[in-house]
């Protein structure tokens, strides 16, 4: 009696094993879902077309700066059989115009690039609808390897729009021979106080062939709309352009007021900044850093980006890379700008799962690892920064230790316009025009007009 009761369990055990493992035979794609009998059965992973937008990135052999998306998409479809792939190349300067007109002609693509220069997901396209939520497609634990302030530039009424696959930064740039001509010590793992900046600076800035006149200063920067090398120096008390809730104008309160003061006073007070500086000029303010016939400025904030530059041969420095000066917040802080992807609306559930998987094999750990290489960028997800993509780069991986001090610019729909009225004023303090308060409290109007339309 006892070997039948056995021979009965050792059966139904074996059933059991069976059916499970002849679950976990099953491909991943193939998903479970019951039928209107109760029966489960197997629904067939989607198939179709899949439209990706992107702009250029780093150039293979043959000047082709879509190599990567295009491998990347390749082996997506060989192992997503049925999946077809079409990417459209779009410049990064046309692709927030060229993407409003297509959500305007509502044939947006179903993946879009963040340009890291933007430094967030757009709110008006999140309360346009067009872009979904990418919380359920990725686990707890995934979403932890994100860096909370990527993640923040993503976020909007407690979801997670997109998936953040780089992240930028602003540093200062310091010409080494510059310092060693002058006998001036860098300063120590890069970072220093106002005052030991403001100090170094001044020992930076003298007449090199004896004719009277100054010939290579301390510092310089530009103020242009849309540019924010300077802007690190207005955060460095505590201050913000806008309340949290982006309601309020709050560029004028005394924190801000008094770290204006503090970049104006390099110019006319400590003298230690060329008369250029504070202007428009983009193109000749690198140059006086990096032209090799130049070298007029020993120290200039720059984005990631002139990193690269400065290690090529046509501008070729002796240089390292510095935070920028701690001021009475009492930590360093940088802007910083966070890339990525979006999925626009999918109105097929299927399709949503399958253009989710793609963002998530194009934003992989090894992806982003490959992206910092060989892009200039840093990455959005800590175990690809664990992966030391910088360490034959000293300069890349001193800046890449700052991603954690960004604080990226408000989300404000009306952003671009919020900025144009501040930095117009902040042009007319460094051209010596008004003060800082003035300039604060004249963007107040223009600032308020624009908010007013939201509430």
């Amino acid at each position: 009696m006892k070997t039948k009761k056995w021979i009965a369990i050792t059966a139904l055990l074996t059933l059991v094993a069976g059916t499970i493992l002849a679950g976990c035979g099953k491909s991943s794609e193939q998903i479970q879902r019951t039928d209107k009998s109760g029966e489960e059965v197997e629904e067939k992973p989607w198939t179709g077309k899949i439209t990706v937008w992107d702009g250029p990135r780093w150039a293979d052999a043959n000047d082709n700066k879509y190599h990567w998306l295009e491998a990347k998409t390749a082996e997506f479809e060989a192992a997503h059989p049925g999946v077809k792939i079409e990417i459209v190349q779009v410049p990064w300067a046309e692709m927030p115009d060229k993407l409003n007109v297509a959500i305007a002609g509502k044939a947006w693509p179903d993946i879009a690039p963040v340009d890291i220069s933007g430094g967030a997901v757009s709110i008006n396209h999140i309360k346009q609808g067009v872009i979904e939520p990418m919380d359920e497609y990725l686990t707890k634990d995934e979403w932890a390897d994100f860096y909370p302030n990527a993640l923040e530039a993503y976020t909007y009424d407690g979801k997670i729009y997109g998936v953040p696959n780089s992240i930028t930064v602003h540093a200062m740039l310091l010409n080494l021979d510059l310092f060693k001509e002058r006998g001036v010590d860098p300063p120590k793992d890069g970072r220093w106080t106002y005052e030991e900046f403001v100090e170094k600076m001044k020992q930076l800035t003298f007449d090199r062939d004896g004719d009277g006149q100054i010939d290579v200063y301390g510092f310089s920067t530009y103020i242009l709309p849309g540019y924010y090398e300077a802007w690190p120096f207005l955060y460095m008390d505590g201050a913000r352009p806008l309340s949290e809730d982006l309601n309020q104008y709050t560029f004028d309160d005394p924190k801000a007021v008094s770290a204006l003061k503090k970049l104006s006073d390099l110019k006319f007070v400590h003298k230690l900044a060329p008369p250029e500086m504070g202007g428009n000029d983009v193109g000749g303010t690198w140059k006086a850093w990096a032209a090799s016939d130049q070298r007029m400025v020993a120290v200039e904030p720059w984005a990631t980006w002139a990193i690269a530059s400065a290690q090529t041969d046509k501008w070729k420095t002796n240089f390292m890379v510095a935070e920028y000066p701690i001021g009475d917040s009492g930590k360093p802080i940088t802007i910083g700008g966070v890339g990525g992807w979006v999925m626009f609306h999918e109105e097929n559930d299927g399709k949503k799962k399958m253009v989710a998987e793609l963002i998530k094999y194009l934003s992989s750990t090894d992806e982003q690892y490959t992206m910092a290489k060989n892009y200039g960028v840093f990455p959005a997800r800590k175990s690809a920064a664990e992966k030391n993509p910088f360490i034959d780069n000293p300069q890349m991986a001193q800046a890449m230790n700052m991603a954690e001090q960004a604080v990226m610019l408000p989300r404000h729909p009306d952003w671009k316009k919020i900025d144009e009225a501040i930095q117009t004023q902040l042009q007319l303090v460094l051209n010596g025009e008004k003060t800082p308060e003035e300039a604060l409290k004249a963007a107040r109007g223009p600032v308020e007009e624009i908010l007013n339309q939201y509430k």
